[in-house]
């Protein structure tokens, strides 16, 4: 249960930013969007930060179902959990940010999603244990921000870890959420020339 909450906030995070995106592109109102004396920088938080609440809200909603109806306890601190979940979700939304940046239309934008959503699933250690995968496909997980974040968050709820249990995963996270984020400027950049 506490992974679900990894693998929701991925996938509709992702789909969300990139559908959103390359919408504005189809219907024309990015234009009037370039038009404006904002930077890319700024247009790209100006399109996060809203997305970012929608995501506590899904947190909010799998706590409680965790709580209410899987007893599945809170060890550790909610306070640790909910600072670290802002770290997880721009880095999602900053891949679906890239995406909207590299399809022409929504379609691709979904085939992208769903090319990033079925191996960070199937390699993460959501479905399978992580130790048990061929060296390859932890390589691969290695890189994938769900799978450090089911690390952090099995972590905090189960076992009650705290900063220092979890600060290379965190760290990991801050570098795939920084390598994200400006692939998706630099990308956004080129759109804009």
């Amino acid at each position: 249960v506490p992974g679900l909450m990894g693998v929701v906030l991925t996938m509709t995070m992702i789909m969300m930013t990139a559908l959103a995106m390359t919408r504005e592109r189809e219907r024309g109102t990015m234009e009037n969007l370039l038009a404006t004396p904002v930077r890319p920088f700024e247009v790209m938080a100006g399109k996060i930060v809203p997305y970012i609440l929608i995501g506590y809200v899904q947190v909010v909603v799998i706590l409680a179902a965790s709580q209410l109806l899987f007893r599945v306890p809170m060890v550790g601190s909610l306070a640790l959990l909910s600072s670290i979940l802002v770290l997880f979700i721009a880095a999602n939304l900053a891949v679906g940010f890239t995406f909207s940046t590299l399809a022409r239309n929504q379609l691709q934008a979904m085939q992208m999603t769903f090319f990033f959503f079925l191996p960070s699933m199937l390699l993460s250690g959501f479905m399978f244990p992580f130790r048990g995968m061929p060296g390859w496909a932890q390589a691969i997980g290695e890189v994938l921000p769900l799978t450090h974040f089911l690390r952090i968050v099995r972590g905090i709820m189960l076992k009650g870890n705290q900063w220092d249990d979890i600060a290379l995963e965190v760290a990991a996270l801050a570098a795939f959420l920084l390598a994200a984020a400006a692939v998706a400027l630099a990308r956004y950049r080129e759109t804009l020339d």
